[in-house]
């Protein structure tokens, strides 16, 4: 039982190398996916899903060296959780340094008109952003008055025209609106 525990809870590598081994990770990864844009953060397809658990699996190694040890693990863990909350922390007060770092959004679709240059910039097919706007609830990009990809990976849109929702909201408002007016008129004819 003593051979296992210390298997499990001794290091074979300093612990300032735990520590610093998951940091610069941490820096490279955020630099490659600022570098290789939003896409990969939206996981458009499955190859992007490939792309980012094959990278995962990539730096495992980088990241706990030759000890795999529980305490290591954890040590490595740690470390990733506090850099990335003291770099959350950092941007959070510099936003200029933030949005720089972050990218800015971009704009797929503009006035209800596909913008194919950014889209070519993104390496987002017509295919892609007609599969995305699906899964949104539209039917097709007809329906799409604006598309913004965040640079989180995140896309953000509106509808060209009201909801179903919307109209049927819109109609019952105005039906209810003539109803108060009708009203109104019945009380000063009978005052």
């Amino acid at each position: 039982m003593h051979h296992i525990l210390v298997d499990i809870f001794t290091l074979s590598v300093p612990i300032l190398e735990k520590i610093v081994r998951p940091i610069l990770v941490y820096v490279f990864l955020v630099l490659l996916l600022r570098i290789f844009g939003k896409r990969e953060l939206a996981q458009l397809n499955p190859f992007d899903l490939v792309v980012l658990l094959s990278l995962a699996n990539t730096v495992q190694n980088a990241i706990i060296g030759d000890d795999n040890s529980v305490a290591g693990g954890f040590i490595g863990a740690t470390s990733l959780m506090v850099t990335n909350y003291l770099v959350i922390r950092f941007l959070f007060k510099h936003r200029r340094l933030d949005q720089i770092l972050e990218g800015r959004p971009s704009v797929l679709i503009r006035d209800g008109c596909v913008c194919k240059d950014e889209l070519a910039k993104e390496l987002i097919t017509v295919h892609e952003l007609q599969t995305v706007v699906r899964r949104q609830g539209f039917t097709g990009i007809h329906e799409v008055d604006k598309c913004v990809l965040e640079p989180g990976g995140a896309f953000v849109m509106t509808r060209k025209v009201p909801s179903e929702d919307q109209q049927r909201q819109n109609e019952l408002l105005s039906a209810l609106a003539e109803i108060r007016d009708q009203l109104r008129r019945l009380e000063e004819k009978t005052a």
